[in-house]
């Protein structure tokens, strides 16, 4: 749950999202579950000429199990608050 919170304050920011088929799509966070899909709004690939086909596409819904990584933007995190709930999390409580 942790991760579902922290997106969570994320929405409205522009996020690049990288999936397990190498495909890397940028847009603003619309929405984000428990099970970490994601919607993403005025979407953009970052490799348009390996993905010429997905120049149309402006919104998308991404299921939490093709995601590879989340890049954020680097003023959106907050290291100290991220290391001490991961901390927090692994003793269990």
């Amino acid at each position: 749950m942790l991760f579902f919170s922290y997106f969570k304050d994320l929405v409205g920011r522009e996020v690049t999202v990288e999936l397990k088929n190498d495909l890397a799509i940028r847009g603003t966070l619309h929405s984000v579950d428990q099970y970490l899909n994601i919607k993403l709004e005025n979407t953009r690939v970052v490799d348009q000429d390996k993905y010429p086909h997905m120049l149309s596409v402006r919104n998308c819904f991404i299921r939490g199990s093709v995601v590879r990584y989340v890049q954020l933007p680097a003023d959106g995190v907050d290291t100290d608050l991220l290391h001490d709930a991961t901390r927090r999390e692994a003793r269990g409580g």
